[in-house]
């Protein structure tokens, strides 16, 4: 079992930068693959990035390729994700998501209860 807690949510303007963390309990997580998704408003939830367990591979959804970057310390059970150049439509709630297979085809067994993120214009 793994739990995780999301955190570094907050208001930023336009073209602001945040770090989100998401720490995890519980063993094995770096066996994980990792990864963020966001729901925005009235939106469906979609994917943002992932992990490999190892940091070694990354994914990025095309609207965020380039300015996001998720990045792990597995010594500190945790991964993070790095948003620059942030617009209003990054707006969401952001959660972190746990799982195995690969960064390319996850499998997701563990999420967190999410960080709101608003980016005003």
């Amino acid at each position: 079992q793994v739990q995780l807690v999301e955190s570094g949510g907050g208001l930023m303007q336009a073209g602001g930068s945040l770090r989100l963390s998401c720490s995890a309990s519980g063993r094995a997580f770096s066996s994980y693959v990792m990864g963020w998704f966001r729901q925005p408003p009235w939106k469906e939830h979609e994917f943002v990035a992932a992990i490999s367990w190892n940091g070694g591979s990354t994914y990025y959804a095309d609207s965020v390729k380039g300015r996001f970057t998720i990045s792990r310390d597995n010594a500190k059970n945790t991964v993070y994700l790095r948003m620059t150049s942030l617009k209003p439509e990054d707006t969401a709630v952001y959660y972190c998501r746990a799982g195995g297979g690969s960064v390319t085809d996850p499998i997701w067994d563990y999420w967190g209860q999410g960080t709101q993120v608003t980016v005003s214009s």
